[in-house]
């Protein structure tokens, strides 16, 4: 068994923000599925929401979060992230983030659902930027151990060691290179591990993004609520060569239109705000426009603007739609909505706490009640880092745990693999059934389609669990079908349409605004 003080898992925003706090106090084991670089944060284009002009407010960035949230969001969640903006952006541009600046000072550029410019970006790449700045910071520390190609299994808890209490006390790790399971033991665990955009058959996310610490922590007992709320982007980039590219939300802040293919706007017609209004309005329109004419794509149109203003904001998006041969200068852009950001998650209080003691969560894998029903852009990575903070604050407030013998994982009576086509066929399956039968519009029928197909696969993931070695795709497919199983009890719980669940069954928004928490009677390995 290797010991830390805390093992990290994720290299996001939030993992690797929270490695870095840690770092000068502690032992920190940092856990990545690929490389340090690849997770969702560094492929975040828009920008960081904060009040940071004195034209805003916080009450009015608060307002616009719950508008855009349909009202389902926590109040003081909002308030702490918001509040706690400003000094969020400082510790980021002390790290050294070179955020873009105008004569003013650093531009803020407006993105959909927010009444006034607070998003602080980097060019049209920022989530990178940020990402180039911490990850060197965070290989050359001394007291990080960086994990890379290592794939967590499951937490490693009180009750599966059959002790009285609930405390997290490590994690398995499977070794992608050498095919080893190790066992990380740590007072504390911190999942940082995204969403779960890859249970969807299109998606802006990496393939990184399978759910991977909602269903490890689901199955260890912690609480998992609003599921139900997979924020579709209206605009990704629609073409064959190109694999989940995002056009930034900035684009349609700063002019772009939505088009069909005569040329005609239809967002006025669908809401007053037009391409300005929140996301799950907007792909619902989208949605809506595709299937009524049968298009394959809708259009974004920002070549009005002229070259040089779009060169100087989007010079990334600009260099890859013309590598595709899309001069978005003269031109506009295909575009399709997929899914982007998993609003629900593991229910977590203002500490980054979970329902197992020494275990916290930060970032898309939470759900600690900001984004309500529906995301505000570029709030993500805000919230990465606010809960980031004060999960390693209540860590540095709580030391001294003392860890008992973790046994080591147990491969005896399995054997290797030998058809690992089924894999690949279950998970093809999955993600376009889910596509399908749980996207943008629901119905009731469509969802039992879906949890009947749920049940099926479940049953065969797990005899294969139980008979095979594990391995990363398995692992990946295993917590890809509990996540899925999620979503869809969520979504059949809730009996309304809200911010991103939109269902032709119940089309009206109920009166008073609920969640929808799911909890296990008991904890199974």
């Amino acid at each position: 068994m290797d010991k830390f003080d805390v093992i990290i898992i994720g290299s996001g925003l939030a993992g690797q923000s929270a490695a870095l706090r840690l770092a000068d106090h502690c032992r920190v084991a940092l856990v990545c599925k690929r490389s340090l670089e690849d997770s969702a944060s560094g492929r975040a284009q828009g920008g960081i929401a904060a009040v940071l002009d004195s034209q805003d407010s916080i009450e009015a960035h608060i307002r616009d979060t719950f508008i855009a949230g349909a009202w389902l969001n926590d109040e003081k969640a909002t308030r702490f992230v918001v509040e706690n903006g400003r000094r969020a952006i400082q510790w980021l541009i002390d790290q050294g983030v070179p955020f873009t600046q105008d004569s003013a000072g650093y531009h803020l550029t407006r993105e959909g659902g927010h009444s006034a410019r607070r998003v602080i970006h980097v060019a049209d790449a920022t989530g990178l930027a940020v990402q180039e700045t911490l990850t060197p910071k965070v290989r050359n520390h001394p007291n990080i151990t960086v994990l890379e190609d290592h794939i967590a299994i499951d937490l490693i808890t009180g009750a599966k060691l059959g002790l009285a209490t609930s405390r997290c006390f490590g994690v398995y790790v499977l070794d992608r290179q050498s095919g080893n399971v190790i066992t990380l033991g740590a007072p504390n665990t911190l999942i940082a591990t995204g969403g779960a955009g890859k249970v969807y058959l299109y998606t802006t996310n990496p393939d990184t993004s399978t759910g991977d610490g909602i269903a490890m922590a689901w199955r260890a007992g912690c609480r998992v609520a609003n599921m139900e709320f997979i924020q579709f982007h209206p605009t990704c980039l629609y073409h064959p060569q190109a694999k989940s590219f995002l056009i930034s939300e900035a684009v349609r802040g700063e002019g772009g239109l939505l088009k069909l293919p005569d040329g005609t706007r239809f967002m006025p017609d669908h809401d007053e705000r037009g391409e300005l209004a929140p996301r799950d309005i907007v792909a619902r329109a989208i949605d809506f426009e595709m299937k009524k004419r049968g298009l394959d794509c809708v259009f974004l149109d920002i070549s009005h603007k002229g070259e040089a203003f779009i060169r100087s904001h989007f010079p990334n998006i600009h260099a890859r739609c013309l590598e595709l041969g899309i001069d978005i200068t003269r031109e506009p852009i295909p575009v399709v909505p997929a899914a982007h950001y998993t609003c629900g998650g593991i229910v977590s209080d203002q500490r980054g706490r979970t329902d197992l003691e020494g275990l916290y969560v930060a970032g898309e894998a939470s759900c600690t009640g900001l984004h309500g029903a529906n995301r505000l852009a570029s709030n993500s990575l805000l919230e990465c880092i606010v809960y980031a903070e004060a999960a390693v604050n209540d860590m540095l407030a709580n030391k001294g745990v003392e860890l008992p013998p973790l046994p080591q994982w147990d491969e005896s009576r399995v054997a290797d693999a030998d058809e690992e086509v089924v894999i690949s066929h279950n998970w093809d399956e999955l993600r376009r059934f889910m596509w399908d039968y749980v996207g943008i519009v629901r119905t009731n029928k469509r969802l039992k389609r879906a949890q009947n197909r749920i049940r099926l696969l479940t049953r065969e993931i797990d005899e294969f669990y139980a008979n095979f070695r594990v391995s990363h795709d398995l692992i990946e497919l295993r917590n890809l079908v509990q996540t899925a199983d999620l979503i869809v009890r969520c979504a059949m719980q809730r009996r309304e349409s809200r911010g991103l669940h939109f269902s032709r069954d119940y089309p009206e928004m109920a009166t008073k605004a609920r969640n929808t928490v799911l909890r296990r009677h008991r904890s199974r390995g």
